[in-house]
């Protein structure tokens, strides 16, 4: 039987051309792979399996968060669904490693300073050039940001710190107001969102990795003022 607790899907993209490739992607806007389509089509069958029925849509403004809402929406029979999207949903961003492959990074650096780098919440990869700011800067998504909105790299805490305002006054007033809602993101703004919501300590939050393509229900309790009580992944057989 369905719970009767207000449900928040979260979802990690399907998996992305970069992903396939073992490249750290943060930023850059990288597609779905082949896997990745396959993937999303493969949660929007188990989530309308499953019952489940959406009022509203998030993601960033990245194209492999974007088409894996997509997708899963046309297998919910929900296309028509609203959707917003926001620069504040987007991936951490991983500095100067973007676009570098994960075994050279540690080949060069070594496997536990990657580790605190990828994992860790305090501690943020090497700054990409300020030129490449200057680039973002151009970009339509980001071209009313100011300046110092758009990093060089980021922690988690400084992932989370972006993400908070738009959780804060925009996401959860919907839970409040009852709604169902999908949020299709990427790895880091979902550990983000639940060390905040579940309260995980520094060591907890290294632990967590998120899978691509695998709904994350997270409940609130209605009568206890929507507090957080629990998340679990919906397991695709």
């Amino acid at each position: 039987m369905k719970s009767t607790n207000i449900q928040l899907v979260l979802i990690r993209h399907g998996e992305s051309q970069w992903n396939k490739e073992n490249r750290f992607t943060g930023w850059v806007d990288i597609g779905l792979s082949e896997k990745g389509c396959h993937d999303a089509k493969q949660a929007g069958k188990f989530l309308k399996k499953e019952g489940f029925v959406f009022d509203c849509g998030y993601t960033s403004v990245l194209k492999r968060a974007i088409h894996t809402l997509w997708i899963i929406m046309d297998e919910l029979n929900q296309t028509w669904l609203p959707v917003k999207k926001s620069w504040r949903l987007n991936e951490r961003h991983y500095g100067s490693l973007q676009g570098m492959n994960k075994c050279d990074v540690i080949k060069k650096y070594g496997a536990e300073q990657v580790k605190q780098w990828r994992r860790s919440f305090f501690i943020s990869p090497p700054q990409t050039d300020a030129d490449e700011v200057l680039l973002l800067r151009k970009d339509p998504r980001y071209v009313n940001l100011n300046f110092k909105e758009l990093p060089r790299s980021e922690s988690l805490s400084l992932a989370l710190n972006r993400i908070l305002p738009y959780w804060t006054h925009e996401i959860f007033p919907q839970i409040k107001n009852k709604k169902s809602l999908i949020v299709s993101v990427h790895g880091n703004t979902i550990r983000a969102i639940l060390k905040f919501l579940n309260n995980l300590n520094d060591d907890e939050i290294i632990d967590l990795n998120i899978p691509t393509g695998i709904p994350i229900v997270c409940e609130f309790d209605p009568d206890i003022n929507f507090s957080f009580i629990k998340f679990y992944y919906l397991r695709i057989n």
